[in-house]
């Protein structure tokens, strides 16, 4: 297994594409063209018990299943303006429980899940690494550390004062703080009962749909989230759009 892992840049495959089709995880970080002072706001996500339901060190493509609306608040951030990059630690590559090429598996099918309801990820980056704990070597791209998010954000142009975080962990609220985005903590999966660290999150919500209303009403603080707050506000009463 260690093999498998050694000499390759954490969340990154570019140079593994599988046979019989596109890597759908190759991450290519060149960053995308945008003005030098245009920041964009985005939403990272953890994946287990946010985006698919939880379940201890999944294996198999079988195993994924979406959380119930977790593809249309997706789908609406994006539609908002927002980015949305799913950031995951992945250790059972390490332990043993999966393979790369597995977890590939995973994550393909997890894309196609979310394009049947009309959603998708702008990324996802993970972490196969161990924890320290468990005798890793203490890599910066493991959650809390910041190296995949700054990666996400050198690629998309991303201000992460003015981005946020949902994850259903203790692990993702220290993240978001560290990298000053708001931290908002969902009542599914670990529902933040893991005890790892001791931090509260700035805004607690049911789950990502509820966390994607937050987002979307109470921030407008983009040009695009203003616009779609003020189009529901028209249809709501009625108005003639702008």
């Amino acid at each position: 297994m260690a093999s498998k892992i050694k000499g390759t840049s954490p969340g990154q495959f570019r140079a593994t594409r599988p046979k019989g089709g596109d890597n759908l995880l190759s991450l290519v970080d060149a960053p995308e063209r945008s003005p030098v002072a245009t920041r964009k706001a985005a939403v990272f996500l953890d994946r287990d018990g946010v985006v698919i339901e939880e379940v201890d060190y999944l294996s198999r493509p079988e195993q994924l299943k979406l959380i119930p609306g977790a593809a249309r608040a997706i789908a609406r951030l994006r539609k908002a303006g927002l980015k949305v990059v799913v950031i995951t630690n992945q250790s059972g590559v390490a332990r043993g429980y999966l393979t790369l090429k597995t977890l590939r598996e995973v994550h393909a099918l997890l894309r196609r899940r979310l394009a049947a309801q009309g959603a998708a990820l702008d990324g996802l980056y993970f972490c196969p690494h161990l924890p320290a704990r468990a005798g890793g070597k203490g890599c910066d791209c493991r959650k809390p550390g910041l190296s995949l998010l700054k990666r996400a954000q050198a690629r998309f142009h991303l201000d992460f004062s003015r981005s946020y975080f949902v994850g259903d962990s203790t692990t993702d609220v220290l993240t978001a703080k560290r990298a000053g985005c708001t931290a908002v903590l969902v009542r599914t999966g670990k529902a933040g009962r893991d005890g790892v660290y001791r931090v509260q999150p700035h805004r607690v919500c049911r789950n990502l749909p509820a966390a994607a209303d937050w987002i979307i009403g109470a921030g407008s603080r983009t040009p695009a989230l203003r616009r779609q707050a003020d189009g529901r506000r028209r249809h709501v009463q009625g108005l003639p759009g702008p």
